[in-house]
């Protein structure tokens, strides 16, 4: 497992440059609805979001979530549209009629 690793100068031939579609953790704290789920993550994953949670005030599964949202949303083909998912328009209390 020592082994010495050799580079070469060869030509890295065809490269596609991904668009950055990552938002910022602060674009991540806006307020969603959600479907629960269990996922394992990494140690280092979830101190981070619980880090970036804390500076802005929210939650880090909701930071989370609009991350993944963002990286659906960037994916070619998407019908889906930006902003997430969305919740119906609340019923007004009043006179009917």
């Amino acid at each position: 497992m020592n082994r010495k690793i050799g580079y070469t100068d060869e030509p890295l031939g065809d490269i596609e440059v991904i668009a950055d579609f990552l938002p910022p953790p602060a674009a991540l704290a806006l307020r969603e609805e959600g479907v629960k789920v269990t996922l394992a993550l990494s140690r280092k994953s979830v101190d981070f979001f619980k880090s970036e949670a804390t500076k802005h005030s929210t939650q880090y599964q909701r930071m989370i979530r609009r991350l993944l949202d963002a990286y659906v949303d960037a994916q070619p083909g998407n019908q889906r549209g930006t902003g997430g998912a969305k919740r119906p328009p609340r019923k007004r209390a009043g006179p009917q009629g």
